[in-house]
């Protein structure tokens, strides 16, 4: 007898198409038979040692996180209620050209410090591993959700080149070939940079171009958190376009958003440029998260000449005070290249999280606010921070815009990504929210998308751009990653107050057929496993 039923949930399957009542039977991590009501009142129902009752619930996919930074908190965190109570069952780490691996011990040390900000300076982990495959491996021990891995370009460049702006030898585009030929042959699904972070942010579009030919050639995807947000953000998408183009790779838009002042009501202009290359042919997606913040580390406010180097040469700049005075300039009057070439405001500027508990005052005010507070120039204040921190603060930017916000998310290739960090005391509520905000705020209350449709963005879209053919959709033989919802009540519990707060009406999350989440409790389950690319 099969170990599952679900019985009477209303399906949304993941395909955009209407909801359907089914009884829906699990066994051996998969989705064996689907009963729908219409087969008639003659039809046996299935039977399950365990039997589920749905009433009133939607059952649909497992939400895919197409932008997650949980790379160390899968590991840190068994219970990670963060991700496991939204209805994610997989979560795409690695993200914007910055994570640990592949890397040798030199490299570990700086991109550990150099993105303490959103994962924590590791300390408490055992990184017994330097590879990607040997990362997934590490993974594969077993983790609350599924991950799967995009090589970060960052990395790749600081192992092969360092942090230095300049060109790449021949000698070292060769070795970063081989590091994103070796990385997608041990299993990731495509490559990220962070092409606003240092070092990634030095690569020409040439070099970029030609790893780019190396994820294609393995049926990857490039991943970029572009050069501009800001002031250049449509000639930063439209470079991102014709790059991968060139390339005959395909492109996944990070975190596409259209922000600060000068963006304002700008998103019909991205889709167009969009909708004109997947007329002629591109192969583009993209993801967002509904909400209108930013989340990022102060220090990548900076300006890439001030970051030339790595992690300790900010600080030499920094407690300088010509470079500081220098760097100073470069935010508040030119516009930092790290500040998408606007000039900063720093009443946007909210501090989210500290490395230093002795720092936590700043943490919940703008650095204009404790600047005030303390009777200096706010640029005084941020110096000040940076340097008793290390580099470590986080920090929410108050600089998107609600309509931008919704027209991009109505889009065919829309996909959600959290882009959630789960550092600092005050983290951007995404983290915790992004998925059940979907269904309750654009979906039930602004009817922004239908539910199907929405489903559809979560669910089967993403599992499409990563290539796996038994997972996105309520179908038989899929694996049962899967999640049941209230629609009357689902709703994110997690707001910009009291960013932790778990979300409401998502009783049951399974992955790979195991309760992960069961009447809206976390179980023990560790059933996450690292998904691996499937071979063009």
């Amino acid at each position: 007898m099969e170990e599952l039923v679900i019985r009477d949930a209303d399906v949304v399957d993941g395909s955009g198409a209407d909801s359907y009542r089914a009884d829906v039977v699990v066994d051996g991590g998969r989705i064996v038979a689907i009963v729908k009501e219409a087969a008639g009142a003659g039809c046996q129902r299935p039977k399950a040692r365990r039997e589920l009752d749905a009433e009133g619930l939607v059952l649909s996919p497992g939400f895919v996180d197409m932008h997650a930074h949980s790379d160390l908190a899968l590991l840190r965190d068994p219970d990670h209620s963060a991700k496991a109570a939204q209805g994610v069952t997989l979560e795409v780490i690695g993200q914007d050209g910055l994570s640990y691996a592949p890397v040798d011990d030199r490299t570990l040390g700086e991109v550990r410090r150099a993105i303490a900000g959103w994962n924590g300076s590791g300390d408490d982990i055992d990184f017994d591993w330097r590879t990607v495959g040997e990362y997934l491996d590490r993974l594969d021990r077993g983790i609350a959700v599924n991950a799967a891995y995009l090589i970060p370009q960052g990395t790749v460049r600081a192992f092969a080149v360092g942090w230095e702006d300049r060109e790449a030898t021949p000698r070292e585009l060769d070795r970063m070939r081989q590091l994103v030929a070796e990385g997608m042959e041990q299993g990731a699904v495509g490559m990220s940079s962070g092409l606003t972070y240092t070092p990634g942010m030095y690569a020409k579009d040439a070099e970029l171009t030609e790893l780019c030919r190396v994820v294609a050639s393995y049926g990857g995807y490039y991943c970029p958190h572009h050069r501009s947000y800001g002031a250049g953000a449509l000639e930063a998408y439209e470079e991102m376009v014709a790059l991968t183009r060139e390339a005959g790779c395909s492109l996944h838009l990070a975190h596409a958003t259209m922000n600060f002042g000068v963006n304002k009501g700008r998103a019909p202009e991205l889709l167009a440029l969009l909708d004109e290359a997947l007329a002629d042919g591109a192969d583009i997606s993209l993801d967002t998260y509904p909400y209108t913040p930013g989340c990022t580390t102060l220090a990548a406010m900076l300006p890439s000449w001030a970051s030339e180097g790595g992690p300790e040469r900010v600080v030499e700049r920094l407690a300088d005070e010509g470079a500081a005075e220098r760097i100073r300039h470069d935010l508040e009057v030119t516009g930092s290249d790290g500040c998408h070439g606007v000039p900063i405001e720093w009443d946007t500027i909210e501090i989210s999280g500290v490395g230093d508990p002795a720092l936590a005052d700043y943490v919940g005010r703008t650095v204009q606010e404790s600047a005030d507070r303390r009777g200096e120039a706010p640029w005084v204040t941020a110096r000040g921070l940076l340097l008793a921190d290390r580099l470590a603060p986080t920090i929410l930017q108050h600089v998107g815009h609600e309509e931008n916000v919704r027209a991009i998310m109505r889009h065919r290739v829309h996909t959600g990504g959290s882009d959630g960090i789960l550092q600092g005391a005050k983290p951007h509520p995404r983290a915790y929210g992004t998925f059940p905000h979907y269904l309750g705020r654009y979906v039930r209350e602004l009817g922004v998308l239908s539910l199907e449709e929405c489903v559809a963005h979560l669910t089967s879209r993403p599992a499409a751009r990563l290539r796996l053919p038994d997972r996105g959709l309520v179908r038989e033989g899929y694996v049962a990653d899967l999640v049941l919802f209230d629609p009357a009540t689902v709703a994110a519990g997690s707001s910009f107050a009291e960013p932790r707060v778990l979300p409401t009406g998502i009783p049951y999350v399974l992955v790979d057929g195991r309760f992960v989440i069961e009447d809206g409790r976390r179980t023990d389950a560790l059933a996450g496993r690292a998904v691996r690319r499937t071979p063009a």
